[in-house]
């Protein structure tokens, strides 16, 4: 068997913590070279996890020919600039989450995609489902909820109440574009589960308008909201509510509760939930056999890349069709209307 040869652009937490062990215990995959935002960071990342090599850039490492397949881990706002360059250099591609800055630079990359259908382009997903999302999906198909009539997702947390803290990358459009928190993740969820969404009404606030940089020190804009809402109608006659919020401190888990004409379900983070048809108790769900596979994001990958099979998380498509949420969702908000979803 070849060697699967892998260059990292971008050495962020998800990429030291998940993809580097993950593809490391594959069989015959090599780390080639690495691209972090310094030719000294590359360096140090380089000596830390054993690569081959640091690349002098990102442009650099996606013109090696002893570079089979890119796994991209920057900010979203890059995310389009290094896939495009790497699917034209024949490059096969593992692209962090979420999948662009906007719906523009998404099309984009899954246009390149299409024409390079030989080369694997796969998105690393939303993982909160891993257990529970194949049996909820299926529960959802089969009616076992009845008709869906509300969704409700909430994520409280109160990581921005400190006006002290310094800037997150998270908070700036400039580097994560038209995602809002943890909005898109979640609607990659839903998709899953339920199905699409048509139109949206969004609203948001920005609780603390200027935060200090830490590699500067000066202060920078904050203008990515800390505080959204969105009522969503989805494609299956649904509504989706949506509920966000970095200044509310002392909240639950993040959770998401699917009402319907027979039976209630309450999922929590950690994939766990609990269900019941109306009027009888609430039951814990297990998972269907055999569909808890848990995280298999790296050796998904390169099975995909080694015997063809089609990649389900999370491929250009479904990427897509979240990126034409968040984008509605913003849009929406900056403009103080409704917004129907554009065709993917």
């Amino acid at each position: 068997m070849a060697p699967l040869r892998i260059g990292f652009i971008g050495a962020g937490a998800n990429t030291t913590s998940r993809h580097i062990p993950g593809l490391r215990a594959i069989d015959g995959v090599e780390f080639v070279s690495v691209a972090n935002r310094t030719l000294a960071s590359s360096e140090r990342v380089a000596a830390e996890f054993g690569i081959a090599r640091a690349a002098e850039s990102p442009e650099a490492l996606i013109a090696d020919p002893d570079v089979d397949a890119v796994c991209i881990g920057t900010w979203p706002y890059k995310h389009r600039e290094y896939t495009v360059a790497a699917l034209a250099a024949g490059k096969h591609v593992l692209c962090e989450a979420r999948m662009a800055g906007t719906l523009a630079d998404a099309r984009e990359m899954a246009a390149a995609s299409a024409k390079r259908p030989d080369l694997v382009a796969q998105l690393v997903p939303a993982p909160f489902d891993f257990r529970l999302g194949p049996t909820i999906a299926r529960m959802v198909a089969e009616g076992a909820l009845g008709d869906i009539t509300e969704v409700a997702v909430t994520v409280f947390n109160g990581g921005g109440l400190d006006p002290a803290r310094p800037a997150h990358w998270r908070e700036r459009s400039l580097y994560s574009g038209r995602n809002v928190m943890m909005l898109g993740i979640f609607n990659e969820v839903l998709q899953r589960w339920i199905g699409d969404t048509t139109r949206v009404v969004a609203s948001g606030r920005v609780a603390v308008p200027e935060r200090r940089d830490d590699a500067t020190s000066e202060l920078v804009p904050i203008d990515v909201p800390d505080s959204f809402g969105v009522f969503a109608d989805l494609a299956r006659g649904a509504r989706a509510t949506y509920a966000f919020s970095a200044v509310a401190q002392g909240a639950g888990a993040p959770s998401i509760s699917v009402y319907g004409t027979r039976a209630t379900l309450h999922w929590s983070m950690g994939d766990t939930a609990r269900w019941a048809a109306h009027g009888e108790a609430w039951v814990d769900l297990a998972p269907d056999p055999g569909t808890d596979r848990g995280w298999r994001v790296e050796s998904d990958f390169v099975e995909s890349v080694r015997n063809g099979a089609p990649v389900r998380l999370t491929n250009f498509e479904d990427g897509l069709r979240y990126m034409a949420f968040t984008d509605a969702a913003w849009k929406s908000w900056q403009m103080g209307v409704a917004c129907s979803l554009e065709p993917v």
